[in-house]
């Protein structure tokens, strides 16, 4: 039952208003790849890449 409450408290659409953002960025020490991971507004997704 809980399941259901939890349920019909969620806002619709609240899930699509964040993006998350998984980028390779090269270590100049290494020269291995690591992996930044962060969470963004779906607005600023495309504008993470540029650069």
């Amino acid at each position: 039952m809980a399941k259901k409450v939890v349920a019909t408290l969620r806002k619709e659409g609240a899930g699509k208003e964040w993006t998350r953002v998984i980028k390779a960025v090269r270590s100049p020490k290494s020269g291995s790849y690591t992996f930044k991971e962060e969470m963004l507004p779906a607005e600023a997704a495309k504008d993470a890449f540029k650069a």
